[in-house]
């Protein structure tokens, strides 16, 4: 039987990556024409362009992925690793992947995603919660299969693969609890995604079995709603009264309020504890790592890798049989424990 031939095999011919050449025959930008067409070329002489007999044959797709602008403002932020993660796996299973970020701007204005106007790709999978019409147009205008990632559906029949955030935001909530802490703020502007807001839910739900009331000035906005920026000037403004502990909605939000209680004169853990959720962070500035005693941040993990393959594998399993459908797929997460907690007595029970 014939060895198939890999995007890697093409890449070892002319000293290139699998991404590059997955770029070149997709027609992506960041390939110079001269690459481009080497890699046709080699392609085409290797016969990965050609098909082979039926039973040695496994089809290679072009799967877009969509995206909103607002989540990868961050330069290396968790969908740009999450777009990665999905890349890799999609190269490995002999796909091309395609990338369109939908900015403020034309999601507004309901403009169609150019790779399905123009029909590039086979499947598509949407990426984070768009704003409800814009979902709602492509919900009921995408002709070939789909799913959410990160987001779930906007029926109860569409498919989706997210973590468990409404049980991680319950999990880190109780975990406070337990180390002491009776007095919990939030961190994360509500209704601007789906994750804060279950992850806010998750927050309650530990609140009320442990006899709290929700005080809305420990709740603490961190970005906009409209644009979705994470903003240290314009949020994080600090209560007058502080509570012992913050969850915050994500990492990179965990990472600034230590920055800005800092700027305020608390040390964590030392004066509040701090955790975060997602464990991933592009990057922690000088003055955060001197702020934060233990650079360690307790946070809630999500499952990035797992999120990936089980993407791709849907969404195969969709192109292969139209019938296919799998509603929505939950993925559990775990809790690191760090330095940036701080016990404080003992555990506080539910009533």
């Amino acid at each position: 039987m014939a060895k198939a031939v890999r995007l890697s095999d093409i890449g070892e011919r002319l000293d290139v990556s699998a991404v590059t050449v997955s770029k070149a025959l997709s027609g992506q930008k960041g390939v110079s024409e001269e690459m481009r067409q080497k890699i046709i070329q080699v392609a085409d002489e290797l016969g990965y362009l050609k098909k082979a007999k039926e039973e040695d044959r496994r089809r290679s797709y072009n799967i877009g992925v969509v995206v909103a602008e607002r989540y990868l403002q961050e330069g290396e932020s968790f969908y740009w690793k999450l777009y990665q993660e999905l890349s890799q796996r999609a190269i490995a299973r002999d796909c091309l992947m395609i990338l369109e970020v939908v900015n403020h701007d034309a999601e507004i204005r309901g403009e169609f995603p150019k790779i399905l106007l123009e029909k590039k790709v086979d499947g598509v999978i949407i990426v984070g919660a768009f704003k409800s019409a814009y979902s709602k147009l492509l919900a009921e205008n995408i002709q070939i299969p789909f799913l959410y990632l990160d987001t779930p559906g906007t029926t109860d029949s569409c498919d989706s693969v997210v973590s468990n955030n409404m049980m991680g935001g319950y999990r880190m909530t109780n975990y406070l609890f337990d180390m002491g802490h009776s007095k919990i703020g939030f961190v994360g502007t509500r209704l601007a995604t789906t994750s804060i807001d279950e992850r806010f839910l998750g927050y309650v739900r530990s609140l009320m079995e442990h006899g709290m009331k929700v005080r809305e000035d420990w709740i603490i906005d961190d970005r906009d709603r409209e644009y979705g920026r994470v903003d240290i000037k314009e949020k994080f403004i600090l209560p007058e009264e502080m509570p012992t502990a913050f969850f915050c909605n994500c990492d990179i939000s965990a990472y600034l309020l230590v920055r800005k209680l800092g700027e305020a004169g608390y040390k964590v853990p030392s004066d509040i504890s701090v955790a975060g959720f997602d464990n991933y962070v592009n990057r922690i500035d000088s003055y955060v790592l001197e702020t934060l005693e233990d650079a360690g941040l307790t946070t809630y993990e999500i499952n990035m890798k797992e999120m990936a393959k089980r993407t791709i594998h849907i969404m195969l399993h969709k192109l292969d049989n139209a019938n296919y459908t799998t509603g929505m797929f939950v993925l559990p997460g775990r809790l690191i424990e760090r330095g940036s907690v701080k016990r404080k007595g003992k555990g506080i029970q539910f009533i």
